[in-house]
């Protein structure tokens, strides 16, 4: 049984300092089946990236929440400051350098992970950044939270430095540092592997989120494949366990491990329930099920949001990880990137399959 507390998320943290997430601004643009993009002149445009995606649920829940990326400086970089403005996000560390923003294809409804799947942002504002640009004291200093995903040092060998850059000065504040183990097979295209960048940037880190697979590929954490064979709910509970296990022993600044499992049984159809892992024990979400899927795209940044607004508020392991699961769930009724879903509703959701 999961105990569901209401809570005003106004007055719980009108004294928090804010959440700064860090990663690349893209803009989603889904071409429709079969060229029908072309047949009628039409597609439309999403804002998203996986940090800012975080940044907008936060906002949405109202957490004190800033964002930095790079934008060229021109008329459409600032009507998206403008209307990131407007979704109570601070944008006051966002950059204007270079001559691009980054942009991705990906058709309604599709995996992040397609092989269908096109990015175009080979040098864009925010791959293009390098280290010594920044004033990172300046940004930080009304931080108590930094996150990013694997994403950001995915992009390019300069933002994968800049990366490093940011959490070492966040670390030297003793800013809580949180990471997302986005594993995307089709970046990583500067000359290195992922497992040579990200052990050394999850030193910092005190939260982990991502799956025993990412964990895997990312930072070298083995997978067992007899778990993988057997494919039941407790085998990858005691799987998660045996990961986490793994990373606080090779990352000793880790305190919280989060790990999810979604499973797409067809296109429009999917299991899904997550783990969390600290020293002392595992709380496990419930077991989500749904035959209809409107956008997945944005489900796991939702799902990070969620960590980051439990952990936050200190709330108890099974509710955290219960909340988290179901904003992840719910995300994938929601056309778009980010999560328009109140903290209210998304307890809805997780009461309906305690």
């Amino acid at each position: 049984m999961y105990h569901i507390n209401r809570y005003d998320g106004l007055q719980l943290h009108i004294c928090m300092k804010k959440v700064l997430c860090f990663g690349e601004l893209l803009l989603r643009m889904p071409p429709a089946d079969a060229g029908e993009w072309l047949q009628n002149n039409t597609m439309p445009v999403f804002i998203g990236g996986a940090e800012l995606n975080v940044a907008t649920a936060l906002a949405t829940w109202d957490i004190p929440v800033k964002y930095f990326t790079a934008l060229p400086d021109n008329i459409m970089s600032k009507d998206i400051k403008t209307y990131l403005e407007k979704k109570k996000i601070d944008t006051s560390p966002v950059m204007y350098s270079g001559e691009r923003i980054g942009l991705y294809y990906l058709k309604e409804g599709a995996d992040m992970k397609s092989s269908e799947n096109i990015f175009d942002r080979k040098y864009s504002s925010f791959s293009t950044l390098e280290t010594g640009m920044v004033d990172w004291d300046k940004i930080l200093e009304d931080v108590s939270w930094f996150h990013f995903s694997a994403i950001a040092p995915a992009v390019s060998e300069s933002a994968a430095a800049l990366c490093a850059e940011a959490l070492q000065a966040a670390h030297k504040k003793n800013i809580t540092i949180s990471v997302d183990l986005n594993n995307r097979a089709l970046l990583w295209k500067y000359g290195k592997q992922p497992i040579e960048v990200m052990p050394e940037l999850v030193t910092y880190c005190d939260v982990v989120m991502g799956n025993i697979w990412a964990a895997n590929v990312l930072l070298g954490i083995p997978v067992d494949e007899t778990v993988i064979a057997k494919n039941t709910r407790p085998d990858y509970m005691l799987h998660a366990t045996a990961t986490a296990k793994n990373i606080f022993n090779k990352f000793p600044q880790c305190k919280w491990v989060a790990n999810t499992f979604r499973f797409d049984q067809s296109e429009s159809s999917i299991r899904y329930y997550a783990t969390l892992d600290s020293m002392t024990g595992q709380a496990i979400s419930p077991l989500f099920k749904t035959d209809s899927i409107v956008d997945k795209v944005g489900s796991g940044d939702c799902f990070m949001a969620g960590l980051i607004y439990g952990l936050l508020s200190n709330h108890k392991p099974d509710d955290i990880i219960g909340f988290a699961a179901a904003a992840a769930f719910g995300k994938l009724q929601e056309k778009g990137d980010a999560t328009k879903n109140s903290i209210t509703q998304i307890q809805d959701i997780l009461i309906q399959y305690q």
